[in-house]
């Protein structure tokens, strides 16, 4: 499990670097200070995944000991195997949780953390209140269960996860053709910042992390002509001082009215 950790902080350096060499655009903010609450709320999720580590593991050799989950039910060559389980993991962990959070409001509530980052670069990817982790985690427990992917499959499927979620959120200049290419089958950036919208209906699409295909097979994918004309932030939370804050930020589920203390 202490791969994913070290993952996750060389992922971020690299594509920090990168922002910093090629920019996609010009974020008026003073990084380093920017990203101290989103490296905090980086290490609680360290810190979640860590202590419920032992599910998955014991979820992955049950399936795997009573030949349960989709890649049993196929029984194919190791190759169809580890694409069937990242594609199942990736649904079932990624894609859903995140429709369910934009559609349940009190998740919503937990969910909007991730939302109120006004610069959105390569650490708001991990910019989750604790809450999401859990989550989050009860999602790939389950999506486990379904897909009977194997340990070896799950940390594979939770690192390549880490890399394209800091990769779809950095902010580096990529070619428009070479970006649209790439989300014909993964994330790319440029599809994500969709997501980061402040106004709906762009907020309430492009729920993907690693494939795109779920976006396009569930309708909820979305285009923006301008991608740099995008206003990053949620509509009903864009007091950017209180951004700023680790202690607003943990708050913000127990709140109903977000621009009120």
């Amino acid at each position: 499990m202490f791969i994913r950790d070290r993952i996750i902080v060389s992922g971020i350096t690299f594509f920090w670097v990168i922002e910093g060499v090629v920019p996609f655009k010009f974020l008026n903010y003073k990084k380093l200070r920017h990203s101290i609450p989103n490296f905090l709320l980086t290490l609680t999720t360290i810190i979640v995944n860590f202590l419920f580590a032992f599910l998955l593991v014991f979820a992955a050799d049950w399936t795997n000991e009573n030949n349960f989950g989709v890649i049993h039910l196929v029984n194919s060559t190791t190759l169809v195997s580890v694409i069937l389980g990242l594609l199942v993991l990736d649904l079932i962990g990624a894609y859903l949780p995140h429709l369910v959070q934009h559609k349940v409001k009190l998740l919503w509530y937990i969910h909007i953390v991730h939302h109120t980052d006004h610069n959105v670069d390569t650490t708001t990817a991990n910019r989750h209140h604790p809450f999401e982790s859990v989550v989050r985690f009860i999602f790939t427990f389950v999506g486990i269960f379904i897909s009977g992917a194997p340990i070896g499959l799950v940390l594979m499927y939770q690192s390549i996860s880490v890399i394209a979620s800091q990769f779809n959120h950095a902010n580096i200049q990529i070619s428009n053709k070479v970006d649209k290419l790439l989300s014909y089958v993964i994330v790319s950036p440029n599809m994500h910042k969709v997501h980061h919208h402040f106004e709906l209906p762009y907020t309430d699409s492009n729920y993907g992390n690693i494939f795109s295909i779920w976006d396009r097979l569930f309708s909820t994918h979305t285009n923006v002509a301008d991608q740099k004309s995008i206003v990053y932030g949620v509509d009903t939370y864009m007091n950017k001082e209180k951004t700023k804050s680790l202690k607003s930020l943990l708050l913000i589920p127990f709140k109903r009215n977000l621009d009120k203390d």
